[in-house]
Formats: structure tokens, C-alpha cells, sequence
């Protein structure tokens, strides 16, 4: 199956809409931009990347993520988009990243899932305010972590100082 399919069938599954086709990108910039990615025309033919530090991405309409936080946390409206999410493939393995507002205990959450031949598995789960971020990471087997005020955290669970924002990057 190609690497455009895999990354739909994702968006299909989750319910979480794509704007325009499937691109590629350097996945050092990708995973620095925390705007809206540009949308690809999809009458362009399938991108795939030219090298391994390339990934496939899909535009997602942020929006569109709010069905699947309501469904995958049994709690609607709990959680609210606040940063266009990220849907991608890097080096064969398809990961979804999700920043979002907790209604509920008043913070800010990034959410990271992996899709693996079992299914979704959360990988990193990242709350943070001005005063303390807590944080449970399991991206010791990918080549990622989360950058929070400079530090990277690849494992474990804690809490650190307070941050404006946090990020999905490489380790």
C-alpha cells in the first residue's frame, strides 16, 4: 500500500479531515512550523519523499480533529484544537500530533499517537500552563521527543516549569 494510502486511511479512521493531497516536506521544517501547512492541490500527483529525512504529510483542517478528541476521550468538548494538528508518515511509521485546550482541568495538552499494524498507542501526552507542564512520554523507540522551554524529553513521567508552548521534535 503506498504511503498516501496508509496516511487517508489514518484520516478516514480517525474522522479528521485533509485539505488538498498529500505532500512532502523536509521533516526538520515540517515538525518546526506551527502554522497551517501549505495545502497541496490534489489534482498533483502522489508526493513521495525523496529521501529519508523527508516526510508525507497531510494538511488537516484543525477544526476537524474535535470529533475524534470527543470520541477518543469520552468527554465532548472537553478538549479544544488551538494549533493545526500534525498528520505524517517518517520513515514508514504514520504518527498524529494534536495541540488542544483542556476545559476541564484548564491547560493547554499536546497529544502524540503512533499507528502501528495493533492500532493507535499514545506516545506522548504533554499538559502545560504559565506555571508548571506535566508531561508522560514514551518516544524512547522513535526518533522524537518534546521540547518543553528548551529541554527535550524522550521518556518518563513529571513535571517541569511552566511553558507557553510545547513541541514535537527530533530527539
Amino acid at each position: 500500500m503506498n504511503k498516501k494510502n496508509l496516511l487517508r486511511n489514518i484520516l478516514i479512521g480517525t474522522g479528521v479531515a485533509a485539505v488538498g493531497g498529500i505532500g512532502t516536506k523536509m521533516a526538520v521544517d515540517y515538525l518546526r512550523n506551527r502554522d497551517q501547512e501549505e495545502v497541496v492541490d490534489e489534482s498533483q500527483e502522489e508526493a513521495e519523499p525523496a529521501s529519508e529525512e523527508e516526510v508525507a504529510y497531510a494538511t488537516v483542517a484543525t477544526d476537524s480533529v474535535q470529533g475524534f478528541l470527543d470520541a477518543s476521550f469520552g468527554n465532548e468538548g472537553r478538549y479544544t484544537p488551538t494549533r493545526p494538528p500534525k498528520v505524517f508518515e517518517y520513515q514508514g511509521q504514520q504518527y498524529m500530533v494534536i495541540w488542544a485546550y483542556d476545559n476541564q482541568k484548564d491547560k493547554n495538552q499536546m497529544l502524540a499517537f503512533a499507528y502501528t499494524d495493533e492500532g493507535r498507542k499514545m506516545i506522548a501526552s504533554v499538559g502545560y500552563t504559565a506555571d508548571t507542564t506535566d508531561y508522560n512520554v514514551n518516544l524512547e523507540d522513535t526518533p522524537f521527543c518534546v521540547d518543553v522551554n528548551g529541554e527535550q524529553v524522550t521518556a518518563g513521567q513529571g513535571e517541569t516549569s511552566g511553558a507557553e508552548d510545547v513541541d514535537f521534535v527530533f530527539a
